[in-house]
């Protein structure tokens, strides 16, 4: 049985964006993606929606010798946060943790200048941040990139995706204030499952894309 349920990025961020027109209006606020597969979905919304459009990097500080474990990360606008409870268990040094995120930062910085091209970010505080993503597996990085997204400020902090199991969707619900899940599969394995065209974007398209909704709200001038 065919899974596809978008087109491809830019038919699931348009489906996006009528599935939150219909809830409710959206005043004030910033459409923030997740690159680079997450630009794509967030122009459309962000389009829709009338919103300025910016990115939101997030790395992982993986906790040394276990990379896969987060004990915190970084995002845009200078933000670290970290699990101080893991770090006092793990026994991990104020060095340590330095070493991780000085690497980290630095590609967070590389990722900054490719994709803004030296525009400012956009404004968070004291709006409703929209985080957008074209799916979510573990929640992993959106997790991530809510708890730093506290630390700018918004004045809601709302996850959309297109598509999401069931359970990561719950998990979400307990940090965001607002959790809007188009396509909630029982039968999950991967995002691009959903996709008919789940092609890697490129940073080309993310630069195309931000280029495109900077014209469109010149406020990261």
């Amino acid at each position: 049985m065919a899974q596809d349920r978008f087109l491809d990025r830019r038919d699931a961020g348009r489906q996006l964006a009528a599935r939150l027109l219909e809830r409710h209006g959206w005043p004030d606020t910033t459409v923030l993606a997740l690159p680079r597969g997450g630009v794509p979905v967030a122009y459309e919304v962000a389009y829709a929606l009338r919103a300025p459009l910016d990115v939101f990097l997030v790395r992982k500080l993986g906790l040394p010798g276990h990379e896969e474990v987060a004990m915190g990360a970084i995002a845009s606008g200078g933000v670290r946060v970290l699990n101080d409870d893991l770090v006092r268990r793990a026994g991990v040094s104020e060095r340590a943790i330095a070493a991780v995120e000085a690497r980290e930062q630095a590609e967070l910085a590389r990722r900054e200048r490719a994709y803004r091209e030296g525009r400012t970010p956009a404004p968070v505080e004291g709006r409703t941040a929209l985080l957008i993503d074209d799916g979510v597996a573990t929640g992993a990085t959106l997790r991530a990139g809510l708890q730093a997204l506290r630390s700018l400020s918004p004045a809601r902090a709302v996850v959309a995706v297109p598509v999401a199991p069931p359970e990561a969707c719950r998990m979400l619900e307990t940090q965001a204030d607002e959790v809007v899940c188009l396509f909630t599969p029982g039968d999950f394995m991967a995002v691009g499952q959903f996709y008919a065209d789940f092609h890697q974007t490129t940073d080309d398209e993310v630069r195309d894309l931000l280029t495109r909704a900077a014209s469109l709200h010149p406020t990261q001038e």
